[in-house]
């Protein structure tokens, strides 16, 4: 064999192992991740281990990874920028200080996503801001009971495979404050239970862009049931996903 043609033999030889070594080299693409936040300083709901691991599951099921912290330090611009989206499961009470405010705040500002459930609304009542991003703040409720939920709005993945009227039994919140520039998406039909005191206007879910940042939040989610409820964890699982930006 001439040297000429053994010298162009390992030349291509060469440049396919180069080929191969940058294919290999190539950084390997993170996992979209969600932080779920559970902190507690007023009352705590039985379901907050039940719905975490819920929420790992639907993660696990639908290609995003889910961690979960009680830890409010976490909040931290390093920690918080490697979210899609913070999912508050039941937050009650004053869980943050001003540094870890400031995280949220600028998370948000960043194009971060917000999931808030149930008792996100019983949270930060004298932050204002806080309360305008969950899209409430939780009065009181009647005892626990079967009601009718009228979905206003089909057309989010919260919703989509949801009847028109959702019969369901759940913790029914009335709201004190309520963020008028919130897209509803579900409201409760008063006349079907006892205790409602919002009248005709009583929203349960909502979505809207906030502040540079996306937020949903549904009242549904006290029970331990709801966990493994499929119409439920639709809800949810579509209020997750276009949280972190994926509008399904």
């Amino acid at each position: 064999m001439k040297i000429s043609r053994i010298i162009k033999i390992v030349s291509a030889l060469a440049l396919v192992s180069l080929g191969v070594f940058f294919i290999s080299a190539k950084p390997r693409q993170e996992k979209t991740r969600v932080l779920i936040f559970s902190k507690t300083n007023g009352f705590r709901h039985s379901c907050i281990p039940i719905g975490i691991a819920a929420i790992k599951k639907l993660g696990a099921q639908n290609g995003f990874e889910v961690d979960a912290t009680e830890d409010s330090t976490m909040f931290r611009p390093d920690i918080l920028k490697k979210y899609a989206a913070l999912v508050f499961l039941c937050p009650t009470g004053k869980v943050f200080g001003p540094e870890e405010e400031k995280a949220l705040q600028g998370y948000i500002h960043n194009g971060g996503g917000f999931v808030g459930i149930h008792a996100a609304t019983d949270c930060e009542y004298n932050w204002q801001w806080y309360g305008d991003l969950v899209g409430g703040y939780f009065k009181s409720h009647p005892a626990q009971q079967k009601a009718k939920f009228m979905v206003v709005d089909k057309n989010h993945p919260a919703t989509k495979d949801l009847p028109d009227v959702w019969e369901r039994f759940d913790e029914l919140y009335n709201f004190k404050y309520l963020n008028p520039d919130v897209h509803v998406l579900i409201k409760i039909d008063e006349k079907s239970y006892k205790g409602g005191e919002n009248g005709d206007n009583h929203p349960m879910a909502w979505y809207h862009d906030y502040d540079g940042g996306r937020a949903f939040y549904t009242e549904m989610g006290h029970t331990e049931e709801s966990y493994s409820e499929p119409l439920y964890l639709k809800h949810l699982l579509g209020g997750i996903l276009w949280a972190i930006g994926k509008d399904l």
